[in-house]
């Protein structure tokens, strides 16, 4: 247990970690359900190229609202986008990194999608068997127009009667799936010079800017956690205190029972720390609506003059009352020290 909750407590630390792993398992989900999806063109011609293009595109637009819905920076991004400003200005620098980042993300499992079904082929061709130019191939020569839409349409059918002995079916098959295999090979082509371009000529680019939408994104995604994790330990501890003033109001009926109640005062200042001083709803509920409405600024100077002048003011306090207290033992000793000169 206690290796799984480290393995736990780092994935929950390392938020890029996670949607990269994340990422790489919905990839692998959409390759492995293409290999075991039963592809079976209806072989009519007005519902070819709709199952075809249906099957290559449908798939990756699920999988990309998958990914979005995976992705916990895509909330944190559409609350970040949509709060009001209050004292905190909004930053479209690091909004518009987040989502970049985000639908980069979501777009690994589709574009994945995308190139198997183009390299194996079967949907470009039941989509577009009825497209193909009958005058390219010698089987098409003697028949009517109505019979060469009919055959077409049945191209991607092998084990149909009309196309089982037909040797212009096989040309019009390897003709598509040249074509539908040299579009997967130029599309993956181009992603991977795109990423290549990208990661080398991205020094030349001020590097200044992204490393600030970086920084604060991240900072983002980690005061939304700790925000998150102090609602819930505070929600601990107020159900505590809440419990405890029930059992309380009840002591007298279980003292019958024999239980043990906690003592009075017992952690109760330390919870009380904890606490921040919020023990009602309508306090708990302020807050809350403070902290949507009216995030504190990005400025930890100010929550550190206040200790260091409360600081002060004691150690001025402090000094003032010990002169006092000096000054009250030899009341004399001014006047001594004047006698002597």
């Amino acid at each position: 247990m206690d290796r799984f909750r480290m393995i736990f407590q780092y994935f929950q630390s390392n938020s890029e970690s996670v949607m990269n792993g994340i990422c790489g398992l919905l990839a692998l989900a959409s390759v492995k359900m293409y290999t075991c999806f039963d592809f079976s063109c209806p072989c009519l011609p007005q519902y070819n190229m709709a199952y075809g293009l249906g099957i290559m595109f449908v798939p990756p637009v699920i999988l990309f609202l998958c990914g979005l819905i995976l992705n916990r920076q895509s909330l944190v991004m559409l609350d970040e986008w949509r709060r009001p400003q209050g004292h905190r200005r909004k930053d479209l620098a690091v909004i518009r990194y987040m989502c970049s980042s985000i639908v980069q993300r979501a777009m690994v499992a589709p574009v994945v999608w995308i190139i198997v079904t183009l390299l194996d082929g079967k949907c470009l061709i039941c989509a577009f068997s009825g497209s193909v130019d009958p005058e390219k191939f010698v089987g098409f020569a003697n028949v009517t127009s109505v019979q060469v839409e009919q055959l077409l349409a049945k191209v991607p059918c092998k084990d149909d009667e009309l196309m089982r002995n037909n040797t212009s079916r096989k040309a019009v098959s390897r003709y598509l799936r040249c074509w539908s295999q040299a579009l997967g090979w130029s599309i993956l082509l181009i992603l991977i010079v795109a990423a290549f371009l990208a990661r080398w000529l991205r020094p030349c680019f001020n590097q200044a800017t992204l490393l600030q939408a970086r920084h604060w994104s991240n900072y983002i995604d980690m005061e939304q956690k700790i925000f998150e994790e102090t609602c819930c330990e505070h929600s601990r501890l107020f159900a505590h205190k809440c419990i405890l003033h029930f059992f309380e109001s009840m002591r007298q009926e279980i003292k019958l029972h024999n239980f043990n109640l906690p003592r009075e005062g017992e952690r109760d200042e330390g919870e009380e720390d904890l606490l921040r001083g919020m023990t009602d709803q309508d306090q708990v509920n302020k807050l809350l609506k403070t902290w949507y409405y009216d995030k504190p600024p990005l400025d930890v100077s100010q929550t550190l003059k206040e200790p260091c002048q409360a600081s002060a003011q004691s150690k001025d306090q402090q000094a003032d009352d010990s002169g006092d207290h000096t000054f009250l033992q030899n009341p004399n000793s001014k006047g001594s020290a004047s006698g002597h000169a």
